[in-house]
């Protein structure tokens, strides 16, 4: 009996160191996903300036390639409204010589 309750006593303090250790790596686990995770926090921190000139920096040539699209247009509607002037133009002169020649047309 007394073999029986020593190994039993062997056995509790074998688990209890067992357990202490798993106690032990458990900690060191946790303290090192902290360290890890303050490391990534750090590491994100350090790059928001360059993620953010890289968002500037796209945004500046979306705005460039907006820009030059709506110059583009401009021009395109400019020489379109340059062109109807220039066809119109031989009827207007028309009209205002007809207007002095006779002005009671407008009548």
């Amino acid at each position: 009996m007394d073999k029986t309750l020593q190994r039993l006593l062997e056995a509790e303090v074998r688990a209890e160191q067992i357990a202490k250790q798993a106690d032990e790596e458990r900690e060191r686990i946790i303290q090192g996903a902290i360290l890890e995770g303050r490391a990534e926090d750090e590491r994100f921190e350090s790059r928001i300036p360059e993620l953010h000139n890289s968002f500037i920096e796209k945004a500046e040539i979306r705005a460039e390639q907006t820009v030059n699209e709506l110059k583009r247009r401009y021009d395109e509607r400019h020489t379109q409204i340059r062109n109807l002037a220039e066809e119109r133009e031989e009827d207007a002169l028309d009209a205002a010589f007809a207007i002095l020649i006779d002005p009671e047309i407008i009548d």
